[in-house]
This record gives structure tokens, sequence and C-alpha cells, in this order.
């Protein structure tokens, strides 16, 4: 039977977890234990989500990594696990920037032979994927496991502007190191000739006194029954109360004047009472060492402290004490922004679940006003089927209405990917006047309904050809331009004005878009607001303005993820302006190209794949319209055999809808792309689905289709889409 530390650390069983998998039994480890293994595996979890980084790495010559928290991924700007041990080559050295590897390896060497088991702590550089150089802070911890041998466990923290910090003050120091160098000799040599005049029984407490941590600036030691306190190191503080010298002085008298001329008077009763004789010689009773916190003013600034009081005394009594001052100001500002970052998380939870409640309410009245009217207007255009004009009119508004219900589905889809998500950018080619054109095409119509001018200038871009993501981008831009539309009254007027100016690099155009409206404006505190999700400017009931609140916050994500930034600016009645900042690509080989001519469909034989009948009807009756000819399949099993037992030409294009019985339309394309016969594995096959998201498309492609178009069916979409695969198959 093996024989197990009965002393076993919970974290080395965690670190056991980690370095053999999820899978390992740990209580082939310790069976007597299973409490610890259970802490073990919820202490893996929870590092898992600690906000610092945390490395596991083997205490060997090669180094290899075991295991990164996500936070530690994040610091070096991966997405995952595999893309870091990727950056880094798997090991630790790959972690350390180069010039810095040798010192490191240096202290961790030292450490690994040494055997010491205190944090070891050191400074080094990394390298993000992103290329940028950080300084990191290095809390390492060497374990020696029997089950996974010596490794290394060590929290990684972001340090590079406290260096930064420390760098500067280091070189106001360098000016009088010399100078300090001579004064730190002569003070060495006078302390050494006193230390010759002590006793051995002194110089066993001086020894107990260097060991204390080198964090304190100052160390004392007190006879409490000889009322005597020795210095034995002093801090600027200190420096007055001994006249610069390590020499005695009395206790009492040393403890009141420190506490008059140092410590802050609303903390001045806390060192009083925590110092006095009587006191100390009470808690040490109990204890051997305590401590407490405080603050003084330096400088005129705020600084806080800690004073640790331990018993050195040899006898049962309590006479001889060490006391050390140390500064924890970094500590407790940070304690304090965690807490305040804390308090701020808990106050935009609450906000946040507000804003959800009145979404709901909100989505539930913005959906029920436009059904309601488009039930309404569908009863109204059965009573004008002898009125044209008047049915086209209602029918239009149905059509407005329609797309308002689109919107707030799309949205609301898009947003929920995206924070589950990681927002995809795809690079191709395209004119940002082309895109333009798009978003005010799609706005036009609501406009002329609202009688509001819109206006487009784009006589400050130079480049027009770029290289992003054109889908993304358009989105973005719509959203702003329709918010705009939205909020402005009858005959207001929306700009759109972009600019292009030099980035630091050639390949690249940094573009400013900026769209002003003379809407309702936004007030002071909404606008702070905007951009977090389900905010709106009003509540619809009361605007009568339909929204779900999503837009802008889409907007903001899809700028972000394309390295942009968006702004907005506003005041209540006057009007607002957004402003989307972008660094593109610069398509260097663009060449001015015309476009042919409009696509004729006239001819043109579709097979339509859809199980939904009410869908195959509408989709059969547009195009018919449009001049296609038109057969349709129920399912893509039926769709696979109409294409197998067909001749090249009896098709040109194979509209495949995805989520359908029998067979759906990507198994239905993969048959279809393995057809013996070329000519028909290779038509042209696009679908058209009412999955939205960007890896529906990306799978649909996958799949062997040509491209991914959305329902409803938007003809001048399906055209364009058309017209490019036709284009693509004929080059």
């Amino acid at each position: 039977m093996k024989k197990h530390d009965p002393e076993k650390s919970i974290t080395e069983y965690m670190l056991t977890l980690l370095h053999t998998g999820d899978d390992f039994d740990l209580s082939d480890i310790d069976p007597n234990n299973p409490v610890n293994i259970r802490i073990a595996k919820k202490l893996r979890a929870f590092i898992d989500e600690i906000p610092g980084g945390f490395l596991v790495y083997h205490a060997d010559v090669e180094e290899k990594i075991i295991y990164a928290n996500k936070s530690l991924i994040d610091i070096f700007k991966c997405k995952t696990f595999t893309e870091f041990m990727k950056l880094t080559g798997g090991t630790f050295k790959g972690v350390v920037h180069p010039d810095d590897l040798a010192r490191v390896e240096d202290e961790i060497t030292k450490q690994v032979h040494l055997g010491n088991n205190d944090f070891d702590y050191t400074e080094y550089r990394i390298i993000r994927k992103d290329g940028i150089v950080r300084w990191v802070e290095d809390f390492g911890h060497l374990i020696s496991n029997k089950t996974a041998g010596k490794f290394f466990y060590v929290f990684i923290t972001d340090a590079t502007e406290k260096i930064a910090r420390r760098i500067v003050e280091r070189a106001e120091l360098v000016k009088h190191q010399k100078v300090k160098e001579q004064q730190m000799q002569s003070l060495i040599e006078e302390f050494d000739k006193e230390r010759k005049l002590i006793s051995r029984e002194h110089l066993q407490r001086l020894e107990v006194i260097e060991g204390l941590s080198e964090n304190y600036a100052s160390i004392l030691y007190v006879d409490l029954d000889e009322d005597i306190v020795l210095p034995y190191r002093l801090s600027t503080r200190l420096e007055r109360q001994f006249n610069k010298k390590f020499e005695e002085r009395s206790y009492k008298w040393f403890a009141e004047d420190y506490v008059k001329v140092w410590v802050h008077p609303d903390d001045r009763h806390i060192v009083r009472d925590n110092t006095s004789v009587s006191y100390i010689k009470q808690r040490l009773s109990q204890e051997n060492t305590y401590y407490f916190n405080y603050r003084c003013i330096e400088n005129g600034e705020l600084k806080y402290l800690q004073i640790r009081i331990s018993n050195v005394s040899k006898d049962d009594g309590i006479s001889q004490i060490v006391i050390g001052y140390r500064s924890i100001d970094d500590e407790m500002r940070t304690e304090m922004i965690q807490k305040g970052i804390l308090q701020e998380a808990l106050e935009k939870s609450r906000i946040a679940d507000i804003a959800k409640s009145t979404f709901l309410s909100n989505m539930s009245h913005d959906m029920r006003t436009p059904l309601n009217a488009i039930f309404g207007y569908v009863e109204l255009a059965r009573k004008t089927v002898d009125s044209p004009e008047q049915t086209k009119t209602y029918l239009n508004k149905i059509e407005l209405e329609s797309k308002h219900i689109l919107d707030l589905v799309e949205n609301v889809l898009e947003l929920s990917y995206s924070e589950t998500q990681n927002i995809t950018l795809e690079g191709s080619e395209f004119s940002l006047t082309e895109i333009m054109q798009a978003v005010y095409c799609h706005i036009i119509h609501t406009a002329d309904l609202k009688d509001i001018k819109i206006s487009v200038d784009m006589s400050g871009v130079k480049h027009d050809s770029v290289i992003s993501d054109k889908n993304k981008l358009q989105k973005l831009l719509y959203n702003i331009v329709n918010n705009a539309v939205k909020f402005t009254h009858n005959g207001g007027q929306v700009d759109i004005c972009v600019r292009e100016t030099k980035s630091n690099s050639s390949e690249y155009g940094t573009f400013t878009f900026n769209v002003h409206d003379t809407g309702i404006g936004i007030s002071p505190d909404a606008l702070d607001r905007i951009f977090e999700p389900f905010e709106r400017i009003q509540n619809t009931t009361m605007s009568g303005m339909y929204g779900s609140g999503l837009g802008l916050t889409i907007s903001k994500m899809i700028a972000e993820s394309m390295g942009g930034i968006i702004s907005a600016a506003s005041e209540p009645g006057k009007g607002s302006t957004f402003t989307v900042t972008v660094s593109l690509k610069l398509n260097k080989q663009d060449s001015e190209q015309t476009d042919s001519e409009a696509f004729d469909p006239t001819g043109t034989k579709v097979l339509i794949v859809e199980d939904n009948e009410i869908n195959m009807e509408i989709e059969t009756e547009i195009l018919q319209d449009l001049g296609f000819v038109i057969d349709c399949a129920a399912n893509g099993k039926i769709a696979v055999e109409k294409i197998t037992a067909s001749s090249p030409g009896d098709y040109d294009l194979v509209l495949m809808d995805i989520q359908m019985p029998v067979m759906n339309g990507h198994d239905a394309s993969r048959a279809i792309r393995a057809l013996n016969d070329p000519r028909l594995a290779g038509i042209p096959i696009i679908a058209l689905s009412a999955n939205a998201f960007e890896s529906d498309r990306r799978a649909s492609i996958e799949a062997g289709m040509d491209e991914h178009l959305t329902k409803p069916l938007d003809v001048d979409e399906l055209f364009k889409t058309m017209k490019t695969v036709f284009s693509a198959r004929t080059e």
C-alpha cells in the first residue's frame, strides 16, 4: 500500500489535478481525504475564473507549461489556451521576454537548488500576441509532489504602470546615490563599533530583528521594564526622534512624541492605545505578536502604515519586544480600489436587472404595437380592394411595421449571440461608397415617410476601396443612421459625413463617420448610459418610437471588435452627433471598375428548397413575377433527387433552406457537391434561411454553398448575390 503524507495541502491536490486532467481519480492518491479532494476540484474551478493570472509549469530543464487560467491568457491577448501555448511554445521560457530570460532563469535555478519554501518574487517583461511589451510581477512557489514531481505555481499580474513609476523614481535617486552610499558606509562603520559594545544577549536579539521582513522601514528594540527604545533600522519618519543616530531613548517619551508628530489626528487614539506599556503586556500575554494599521501625514499626503509588535523576551515575562514599522499604502489603496470595483459591479448588476426588466416590458409593447398596426392595415386593405392606391398605401405601412419587428428580433438575437461568442471579423474588399449607398437605400423609405432629409458627404475620402468586414461595418452604420431617423421629428435633417485622415501605417487609413441629426437629443445622464444594453433615450410608450435599446450596444461591440471607438454628443431639443472612428486596411490593388449591366432574371431556372408552404408560396410568387422559372422541393432529399435526375442546364441556381425535415440544407448541399457529374455538382447554391448569425453563414459555406442570405427574402440583395456568384463561375 502507498504511504501518504497526512499534512498534504489542498493546493497540492489541486496541482495534481491540473497535472493529470479532470478524469484523474485523486482517490487513488489519498483515499482517506475525500473532503480535500472535493475542495481541490472546486479550487481548480475557482482558479479558472480568478481575475489575476495563474500559471503552473514543470520545475525541470524543459519547463513545460501544465496550466494557464483565463486571466493569464487575456494578459497575453490570446483567445484560447491553445493560442497561448502556440505563442509561448508551451514553456515558461516562452512566457518571458528573451532579454530577461537569463536573469529570471537564474533566480528560478537558485530557488530549485535552495529548496526555498517561500514565494519567489520577480519581475520581467512579456510580449503579447499583438506585439506589445508589458511588465509583469511573478509570485512563484515551488511544489514537490510525489505524483507529478516538482513544479511551480505562479501568480502573474500586469505591473507595467507600477514599474514605469518605479523606473522614474529610480532615475531621480541615481543623482544622490553616491552620497547615500557614503552615508550608508559611515552608518555601517558606526553600527559595527556599537555592536562590539553590545552583549551577546543583544546580539541574539539583533539576529531576531534582522530576520524581520525587509518591508519594515523602521525596526526598534524596546525594554519595557527599563523604559528603553533602541533603533536598529530608521526611516525618515523616525530620524527626528533619534537625531539620525542609533542611540537609546525613553520608550514612553518616544511613543507619545511619534503620535503627536506623525499620526493622523483621527487615528492617534488607536496608536496611543496599542503602543501603551500596559496594553502591550496584556496583548502579548495572549499571543506572541500582533499588528494594527493607521494613517499618517507625510509631506502633506495621507499615507497608510502598519505597526507590528513581537515578544522576544527570554524568560516567561514580557519585557523585551521588537516593533516594526512598514508602509501598506499600496496594499490599502489597492484594497479600496477593489472594494470600489466590487461595489460598482454590484451597482451595475442592479442597474442591468432594472434595465432588463424595463426592456422586457418595452419589448412586449414594441412587438404588440406594430403587430396591432399590421392586423389593422390588413383589415383596411381588404376593405379597399377596389382602390389600388389606398391599398398600396396600407401595404407600404404594413411593410414598414414589419421591418420594425424584424429590427427588434435581429438586434435581440445578435446581442445574445455576441455575449456568448467572440465577434469574428472577415476581411474582404469593398467600396465605402457602396456601403453608404446601401445604408441610404435601407433608410430612405422610412425617412421619406417622415419628410426627413438625408445628406451624405464623402468628399473627405481619398481611398474608397478598403479591406475589412463589410457586413459588420454596414450593420454598425445602419444602426446609427436608423437611430438618427427614428428620433428625429418630421421635417428634420440627418447629415452623414465620412472623412479619411492619415494613419501611422501606410497600409491603413483612419476613417471617421459622423452622423448628425436635428432630433430630440439626449439628456446628459442618459448620454452616459446610451451604449449600455437595454438602455433607451425614452420609454417607447412615452415617445411613440419603437426600439429594443440594443442597436447602439451592438454598434459599440462591432466598433471595438474592429479596433475602433464610438462616441456621442448631444443637446436635448437640438439633436445628437454620433462619431465612429476605425482604422481600415487600404486596397492597394484597387482599380477603377464600373458595374456591369443590371442583372436580368428572365428565364433563370431556380430550384427552391423550402419545407414551409407559406414561405414557398411567397418566394415562388415573387420570383415568378420577376421572370424566374421556378421548381420546388419540400426538403433536402427531394432536392438532391431532382438535381441528380436533371441534365446540365435544367437548373441555373438552388435556393436552399437550412432547417428541414428528412434532410437539412447542409447535408443536401454536401450530397449535391459529391455528385459524379461535375456540371451538376457545381451548380450554384445560395442558402436562404432564418438562421442569421455569422456562425450560420460559415456553416453554410463549409457545407459547400456559394453564399448565405437571411429571410425574409430581399430581392435586391438576392440579385446582387446572384450576380456575384454567376460572375465568379464564369471567371
